[in-house]
């Protein structure tokens, strides 16, 4: 891959019940007004999201998560937003991408629906495969591993030759480690410490680390999932110095400063 600046992708939760943000941007129109306040703040992409992959969360129908999510997709699109769908289900793959998605951003990374690969392979959308195990609800019981790294690295290598046998083309293809899914706290640091063993599959990596529950175990007891920020950010500079292609974030404006502090370190090392 060549050298190139670490987008930051933003989250969008238009859901009831997400971990850190659930019901704030569950209307239409303060989704829209988040999205737009994201990208002024320099997000690249905006990745929308109608169902929730917090621990423990209960799966919604497609056709709830498409009545939350198209309105805000085609409103942000129109803005000139590049928007990514946040989904398990082809069908609501289909349908951002019709209403001008570009990515598919899949945290089964083509295991929780059978027809998605296909589905998106007959499309011009970037599919990003995660490493994954499980839903939600039974996730934490497959957090089991004789060296996470390498697991997680064979097994979305196996993901990898199952995406392209589908059909999806190498250069439409993204990875992410999963932070989080199926992993406890010593699984996803010792992933991010060793990010370059999955980078060399040789394909672009996004990490999501913001405001997860790994992060909690660094701040105070009484810490909110807010004060989390300042560790998701660390996780962001460090997996950009690493070459992520993007991070995924809930903080964009403090990543983008975080980032750009990063950038001239790295402008004033080379002279």
């Amino acid at each position: 891959m060549t050298e190139h600046r670490t987008l930051i992708m933003g989250i969008l939760n238009v859901t009831s019940d997400s971990f850190s943000d659930g019901g704030l941007y569950l209307e239409t129109d303060a989704a829209v007004k988040r999205g737009l306040e994201m990208m002024e703040q320099g997000a690249d992409i905006i990745d929308i999201g109608g169902e929730s992959t917090r621990p423990g969360a209960e799966r919604v129908s497609a056709e709830i998560e498409q009545l939350r999510v198209i309105p805000v997709i085609g409103s942000l699109v129109r803005s000139g937003a590049v928007v990514s769908i946040d989904t398990m289900n082809a069908a609501t793959a289909i349908l951002a991408i019709e209403h001008g998605a570009t990515y598919v951003n899949d945290v089964s990374g083509g295991l929780a629906d059978f027809f998605m690969p296909k589905a998106v392979a007959q499309t011009d959308a970037i599919y990003i495969a995660s490493h994954w195990r499980g839903h939600s609800v039974e996730m934490d019981n497959k957090a089991l591993y004789k060296d996470a790294p390498t697991d997680i690295t064979r097994e979305l290598s196996e993901r990898v030759d199952a995406l392209l046998a589908e059909g999806i083309t190498p250069e439409r293809l993204i990875l992410d480690p999963g932070l989080g899914f199926a992993k406890n706290t010593e699984h996803n640091w010792q992933m991010l410490g060793r990010l370059d063993e999955l980078q060399a599959l040789g394909y672009p990596l996004l990490v999501g680390a913001s405001r997860k529950r790994f992060l909690a175990a660094l701040l105070p007891d009484d810490a909110t999932v807010e004060d989390r920020d300042s560790a998701s950010v660390a996780v962001s500079v460090l997996a950009a110095q690493a070459g992520a292609w993007a991070v995924r974030v809930h903080d964009v404006a403090r990543t983008v400063g975080a980032l750009r502090v990063l950038e001239s370190w790295n402008k004033g090392a080379r002279g």
